[in-house]
């Protein structure tokens, strides 16, 4: 059972303020996270779509999908509908606006909701995407079961999620820009001191590796399997159903 982090440590659920937060940071969120992660998550995410691409998907569920940059990136797969769900609205209202501006709006719809209670029927979606979301889960494993039940078999999942790097002096080194540089950043130009602290600690607690690789395997995932990314600083997770 994995540690709960939460963003604000008082007596509300993680749920709750995990929303907050995120409803807080919208309006700076995708300028931050392009900065910090120095435009190298647009990369990773396409090599996460180029993944499920591979059983031509035609539903696609993204969760914690915040402003929608996954959902986008999906795209190009030509699905027929991609869902953005997650917990805050904020983020989501930013997603909303992006499909407008692209004219996708018919294409990309946006949900909001609790990952451990989707509102979706069973085995109901081709593909998953998450993207940095499932360490905001307040119960990891609820979440991935909820996953794993409107995934239909032989669906694809592929989970993008920050890491520690392996390497001694590499992870000293990002340590420093995770831990000192990130937070300072996310206080200059976001209103919500503790987001950017909750960055580094929630990455900390969270399972990574074979440890993750063998929550969802319990779950019933298979073929589950773990790339390091960038010398570790992202973990690409990938598995079926």
């Amino acid at each position: 059972m994995s540690k709960i982090v939460t963003p604000y440590n008082d007596s509300r659920t993680k749920k709750e303020q995990v929303e907050e937060m995120f409803d807080n940071i919208a309006h700076r969120y995708d300028f931050l996270n392009h900065l910090l992660s120095l435009g190298v998550d647009i990369r990773w995410r396409k090599k996460a779509v180029k993944y499920i691409g591979t059983i031509q998907p035609k539903k696609i569920l993204d969760v914690a999908s915040g402003t929608g940059d996954f959902a986008f990136e999906a795209l190009v797969l030509n699905p027929q509908k991609v869902t953005g769900f997650d917990l805050s609205e904020g983020m989501m209202n930013y997603g909303r606006i992006k499909a407008q501006k692209q004219n996708v709006s018919d294409i990309v719809e946006f949900v909001k909701g609790d990952s451990e209670l989707m509102p979706f029927k069973d085995d109901s979606y081709d593909a998953i995407t998450v993207g940095f979301g499932v360490r905001n889960f307040e119960h990891l494993e609820e979440g991935l079961k909820e996953m794993y039940r409107v995934l239909r078999p032989g669906g694809k999942v592929a989970i993008l999620e920050a890491s520690s790097p392996p390497n001694t002096i590499i992870r000293a080194l990002y340590g420093l820009y995770f831990n000192n540089i990130v937070p300072m950043v996310g206080r200059l130009f976001s209103k919500d001191v503790r987001a950017y602290n909750y960055l580094p600690e929630s990455v900390k607690a969270f399972p990574q590796g074979f440890e993750f690789i063998k929550i969802c395997e319990n779950i019933g995932f298979r073929n589950v399997k773990w790339q390091p990314l960038t010398f570790g600083v992202c973990a690409f997770y990938t598995m079926e159903k």
